[in-house]
């Protein structure tokens, strides 16, 4: 059979299938019900002084709506289904004009037709048009030959457009390149912004060939892009977004999932192994997380397909069923509260540290810099005084008075000798980046822990994040940052501080709702301009200090606290009036010593009794 008789045959099954699909999507999104096709002809009419009557049976219009309307579709089909759309209007204006056709383009285009029947669940209709392409081609029938073989690129000459500047889709025709995976354009030679250069030289051509902005892209561009991509047919990411339920077949396998929401530009991923990537990511495509309301920092459940019988590995895998986000139940659209919009109150609720009377870091702590539910705090520390030691004694503190606050000790650029070491000290989550990583995989790790935390906010829960150290983190920033060309003393990029103030700034307590508390270590005393300034920038907005001293750890005198120069702001409102009387006579006392001599005397007075209330009883009777 003559190949242009095959693709005529091909578009009148593809109208079939495809016309009520279309016809149901346009009308629901017609304002008062209006008739699409007949605003449609009143358009043309308006542009072009007359219009042909069009029909939902012309695949030619079936296929300009998919186009041009794409944000009508945007919820319920992947950004590909666009894609095949403008290959398949290129293949028609061929046929329209008794082009010959090659065998393989004719198996291309019958072989898109069936992926976009498929796509829009008329797979009686796709397999109709397998039935023409694989044993009118010599291919056997209920086989896909043709997709697993590279195919040539459709090369065709369009006549001009008849709409333009109809599509108003979120997502532009760039977005079908740039939304594979990174991996996937890495293989394919071809970054994001390589992909977006070569795409401006294109439409500018097109568009000089008298092309409509907004349509007729896909021809030139997606032949070197976004096909390159959809003949690796093994990927994942070659299909560019979502793998829908559409595309499942009964014997498929699907492996349980389960990870941390990462969102990129183009592209997202659900990082199993944690807060960093790693090999068994699973690719999930932009319009389930538009779909779906996703966040950055979503704990997602879910499922990707098995591979079947020679199918070729993927490097990523694609979500094709999302379970549960936080714990429920997967919903599209669902309303959820957004942490930003959430009411901010000063900390209102106690967390106390005491434990054992043998344990004195936790109980000076709780009197001369108590830490509510919310509290930015600050704990300035300079070299070997000790911090690592208080941020394991208050993690521990935390864990047994607090169990149900979610503890999460982030530490980054640490020795990984330090990060084993407090995974196996505390019971907390220990997310981790260690020096031997670029500052890149630093300010991922503690972006991506900042916005997990919020996500569990927003659900009502109380959070605790240790981060060690703040000031490591601006440097990383430093690194990464783009030249604003202005510095700050030290050498430090007021575009990099900005992101650490962010992080920083986010603790804060809800009203009627949960508490987010950050407690970050800082540098001081290093000699260090840099270190100096971030320290002095995060301590105009800390809401409790408390700093060490480099001559108490010198002299090997722990806990090597400067009780003077350590406090909490509203303190009046985390503690009772009697107990705070008491505290402002203790205070007074401490601020009468010096730093060694206010240690040594608070840990002899601490150590002879059993609790801070047994002690502050006796500072009160001799006071």
């Amino acid at each position: 059979m003559p190949g242009t008789e095959l693709i005529g045959r091909g578009f009148r099954i593809l109208a079939e299938g495809l016309g009520p699909f279309v016809d149901e999507q346009m009308s629901v999104a017609q304002p008062d019900g209006h008739d699409w096709v007949a605003a449609l002809e009143a358009k043309d009419r308006s542009r072009f002084g007359h219009a042909r009557s069009l029909s939902v049976s012309d695949p030619a219009l079936l296929l300009r709506v998919l186009w041009a309307h794409w944000h009508v579709f945007d919820g319920v089909l992947p950004v590909v289904a666009r894609s095949y759309a403008g290959e398949l209007r290129d293949v028609r204006n061929r046929w329209a004009h008794n082009d010959a056709f090659a065998d393989s383009e004719v198996r291309r285009a019958l072989e898109t037709m069936e992926l976009l029947l498929r796509r829009v669940g008329a797979h009686a209709s796709a397999e109709a048009v397998l039935g023409l392409y694989a044993p009118g081609l010599g291919q056997p029938a209920g086989q896909d030959a043709g997709l697993n073989a590279p195919r040539k690129a459709l090369e065709v000459q369009r006549e001009p457009v008849d709409v333009a500047g109809e599509a108003s889709s979120p997502v532009s025709p760039s977005d079908t390149a740039d939304s594979a995976p990174a991996s996937v354009q890495e293989e394919a030679g071809t970054q994001p912004s390589e992909a977006k250069a070569a795409d401006t030289g294109d439409s500018g051509q097109e568009q000089a060939q008298g092309e409509a902005p907004g349509e007729g892209e896909p021809g030139r561009r997606d032949r070197r892009g976004r096909n390159r991509y959809r003949d690796r047919r093994g990927r994942a990411a070659a299909q560019e977004d979502d793998a829908d339920w559409w595309s499942l077949r009964d014997d498929d396998v699907l492996i349980p999932i389960a990870g941390i929401l990462a969102i990129f530009e183009h592209y997202a991923f659900v990082q199993t192994s944690g807060y960093l990537r790693g090999p068994h990511d699973v690719y999930i495509s932009l319009a389930q997380v538009r779909k779906y309301r996703l966040r950055k920092g979503d704990h997602i459940t879910g499922a990707v397909r098995q591979l079947r019988e020679g199918e070729r590995p993927e490097k990523y895998k694609a979500l094709v069923r999302l379970d549960s986000v936080n714990g429920a139940d997967a919903q599209p659209g669902a309303d959820r509260p957004e942490f930003h919009r959430l009411t901010p109150l000063i900390p209102q609720e106690r967390m106390r540290l005491e434990t054992d009377p043998g344990l004195l870091i936790p109980r000076i702590i709780d009197l001369f810099a108590p830490i509510g539910k919310g509290q930015r705090g600050l704990i300035l520390a300079p070299p070997k005084a000790g911090r690592t030691t208080v941020l394991q004694h208050i993690a521990r503190a935390i864990t047994r008075n607090n169990p149900e606050c979610h503890l999460m000790i982030v530490l980054v650029d640490e020795r990984p000798e330090a990060v084993t070491d407090m995974q196996r000290s505390v019971k907390g989550e220990v997310i981790s980046s260690t020096s031997d990583r670029p500052a890149e995989e630093h300010i991922s790790i503690a972006e991506l822990a900042f916005e997990r935390a919020k996500r569990l906010v927003e659900l009502g829960h109380d959070v605790v994040i240790l981060l060690d150290s703040i000031s490591r983190l601006a440097s990383a920033y430093n690194l990464t940052a783009p030249a604003s060309g202005r510095l700050l003393p030290g050498g430090l990029d007021p575009v990099a501080l900005h992101p650490v103030t962010s992080l920083f700034t986010t603790a804060r307590t809800i009203e009627d709702g949960g508490s987010l508390t950050v407690l970050a270590t800082a540098s001081v005393g290093t000699g260090s301009r840099l270190e100096e300034t971030v320290a002095a920038e995060l301590s105009r907005l800390a809401t409790m200090q408390l700093r060490l001293d480099r001559t108490l750890a010198a002299e090997r005198i722990f806990p090597a606290f400067d009780l003077r120069a350590s406090g909490t702001q509203n303190e009046e409102i985390l503690l009772g009036a009697e107990e705070l009387g008491i505290v402002s006579t203790l205070r007074r006392f401490v601020r009468a010593m010096d730093a060694e001599q206010t240690i040594r005397v608070m840990v002899d007075r601490l150590g002879r009794t059993r609790s801070n209330i047994e002690f502050l009883m006796e500072v009160h009777k001799s006071s």
